[in-house]
C-alpha cells in the first residue's frame, strides 16, 4: 500500500484511495507543462483523485494528489 504525508510526498506506487497502480491506465491527462528539469503532468485517477506527476531524467513520480471529491476528509481533532 502507499503512504503519504498529508496529500503530498507520495512514496508508494498505488493510489491510496482506490488502490490503482500509479503507472497503469486509465488515467486522464488534464494538463502538461514544461519545466527546466523535464515536465509536470496533472492527471486524474479513475477514482477522481487529481495527481501532479514530475517527469524528469529520474522517471515519473506522483509528487502530490488530492482526495477524490466523494472521499471523506481525515479528522485532525483526535476523535
Amino acid at each position: 500500500m502507499t503512504s503519504t504525508t498529508g496529500t503530498t510526498g507520495t512514496t508508494g506506487t498505488v493510489c491510496p484511495y482506490c488502490g490503482w497502480p500509479d503507472d497503469a491506465e486509465p488515467f486522464q491527462v488534464v494538463s502538461r507543462h514544461a519545466t527546466a528539469a523535464g515536465s509536470t503532468v496533472w492527471t486524474r485517477c479513475g477514482c477522481g483523485s487529481l495527481q501532479v506527476r514530475a517527469v524528469d531524467a529520474g522517471g515519473v513520480r506522483v509528487v502530490s494528489r488530492s482526495r477524490p471529491a466523494d472521499a471523506p476528509a481525515a479528522r485532525t481533532d483526535g476523535r
